[in-house]
């Protein structure tokens, strides 16, 4: 056993593509007694998902919390936009389409 610390933040997310559940490593696995910062490889091999008890290998990576939505491969594409989080997009899409709709009401202005 290792006696480095790691940071929790630092740990990426998995999810369960059976369920959708995310498994945490910040928070760990309070059904199946898995501590708070247990990385997704060392959780033990009889591991199930809490939700479905889907085996460890229908969960995909999905990275770090806060980070930028969509393959890393493609992160470097789209006008900057690929490197945005999800809530940060949401915030362009969603601020965009008020935007146009205030530009829409403002016509009614006109004469």
């Amino acid at each position: 056993m290792s006696t480095e610390t790691i940071d929790p933040q630092s740990l990426d997310r998995y999810e369960c593509q059976a369920c959708g559940y995310i498994y945490e490593p910040t928070k760990g696995d309070d059904k199946q007694q898995v501590p708070p910062g247990t990385a997704f490889e060392s959780l033990p091999q009889n591991w199930r998902c809490p939700v479905c008890g889907a085996r460890t290998s229908r969960f995909s990576n999905i990275g770090v919390k806060g980070s930028p939505s969509g393959f890393k491969e493609n992160l470097g594409y789209g006008l900057g936009v690929n490197n945005l989080t999800a809530g940060q997009k949401n915030i362009l899409i969603f601020g965009g389409l008020i935007l146009a709709f205030l530009f829409f009401l403002s016509l009614y202005g006109l004469q």
